[in-house]
């Protein structure tokens, strides 16, 4: 019995999808739930498993072909089995392979001496340094070079002077002057789509960036106190984003219009903090929703986290975790970024940007001591954000990871 294995149903949101990558082709056998295909779309890739066990019949999309809601994209014989006749040919195949490999290592061997004796030709005469003229041999000693490794250019293929000055500087375009290797690749539907929107917010916005920097000496202990017990009792480790998740959470209710957006002449003010958390994935970046995080303890933060991560690097985001978000956090840091200008991801109008923390001096009570410190970055839509808002946004941030004793009793 043949099963029609079709393109799931997409959201109004997505008009098709792009055939990534086929893990199973024509002739193999599936299992019920083993994922047969990838498809890409403009957020996240589908995973799009066997509905029967069976043998996969028939593939009617090749990689890169676009396809849409509920197409056919493949055929299954459902409890069928995947004949074994190819692999015994094959194995004949490879038996007949390896005994002509055989004769010819034996019939090789026979003529080496022959080969060896031709050798000797003019044109390989320089393959040795005391056989090249002495410009060449003094370049050669100079340089460190093995005038073997050089094709010569001169008479008869003698290995010269400026073939050995152009091998060692790289100059020339052969095998000789190393490699220079270059490749094309199509971008993928998601590298598309994240270019696409980074140009929509730089031509649509108004945006301008503050900075400012916070000592998390205060952040640091408390995790280094309190970590264990945490995760004993939470089952997740205490981490960064966390604070700041939540101290960005709290101050959106403080400022409102940083967690504003643009509709047209109007100004949509949110009342909840849906904050996107920016993740890296092999892909590109997505930006899973934290919902409500204004009502989140720091546990939950962390366990949402943690699953949209894994969620997003295998591949297991669905859509509705990357839609809505009123405001967005990047850390940078993770990768070694001591300062940056993150971009607004549209509607939204603000983005707050993490940074490496580095141990620098600073003067505390009058004295020059060695802290903890990050500097952090708000980027934001200056026709709804003035500049006053932005700075006070960011030194709520700063005052509350200095003080996260006050954060917790939501001061």
């Amino acid at each position: 019995m043949a099963t029609e294995i079709k393109v799931p149903v997409l959201p109004e949101s997505v008009s098709d999808a792009t055939i990534a990558t086929w893990h199973k082709q024509a002739g193999d056998t599936v299992r019920r739930d083993e994922n047969l295909v990838d498809l890409e779309t403009d957020k996240v890739v589908l995973e799009v498993p066997s509905t029967v066990d069976g043998v996969l019949k028939e593939i009617r999309f090749a990689e890169g072909d676009t396809v849409t809601s509920q197409q056919v994209i493949a055929v299954i014989e459902e409890g069928a089995v995947a004949s074994d006749s190819g692999d015994k040919a094959g194995n004949k195949t490879a038996k007949a392979d390896e005994a002509g490999d055989k004769a010819t290592q034996q019939k090789d061997e026979g003529e080496a001496p022959a080969k060896a004796a031709k050798s000797s030709s003019p044109a390989t005469a320089g393959s040795k340094t005391g056989d090249l003229p002495p410009g060449a041999r003094f370049t050669a000693e100079k340089e460190g070079l093995d005038p073997s490794q050089v094709q010569g250019t001169g008479r008869r293929g003698a290995v010269t002077k400026e073939d050995l000055l152009n091998y060692a500087s790289g100059r020339t375009g052969g095998v000789s002057g190393g490699a220079r290797p270059e490749e094309r690749v199509p971008m993928t539907r998601m590298r598309k789509r994240i270019a696409e929107r980074l140009m929509q917010s730089k031509e649509s916005i108004a945006m301008l960036t503050s900075f400012n920097e916070v000592n998390l000496g205060n952040v640091m202990a408390m995790r280094k106190a309190l970590g264990e017990q945490f995760q004993k009792e939470h089952g997740i480790k205490l981490g960064f984003m966390s604070f700041f998740a939540k101290a960005a959470a709290n101050a959106l209710q403080r400022h409102p219009a940083v967690n504003a957006s643009v509709d047209g002449d109007d100004i949509i003010y949110h009342g909840y903090a849906d904050i996107s958390i920016a993740v890296s994935t092999d892909r590109g970046l997505v930006t899973p929703v934290l919902r409500n995080v204004e009502r989140m303890g720091f546990a939950e933060v962390e366990q949402a986290i943690a699953d949209y991560a894994t969620a997003a690097r295998e591949g297991g985001l669905k859509l509705e975790d990357l839609q809505g978000g009123t405001f967005t956090i990047t850390n940078g840091g993770t990768f070694g970024s001591l300062m940056s200008t993150p971009i607004v991801n549209p509607p939204q109008s603000a983005i707050l940007g993490m940074h490496a923390i580095k141990e620098r001096a600073i003067v505390e009570n009058g004295q020059v001591v060695a802290a903890p410190m990050m500097y952090i970055a708000l980027s934001y839509d200056h026709r709804i954000i003035d500049g006053k808002d932005a700075v006070l946004f960011l030194v709520d941030i700063k005052n509350q990871l200095e003080n996260p004793h006050r954060m917790l009793l939501g001061m």
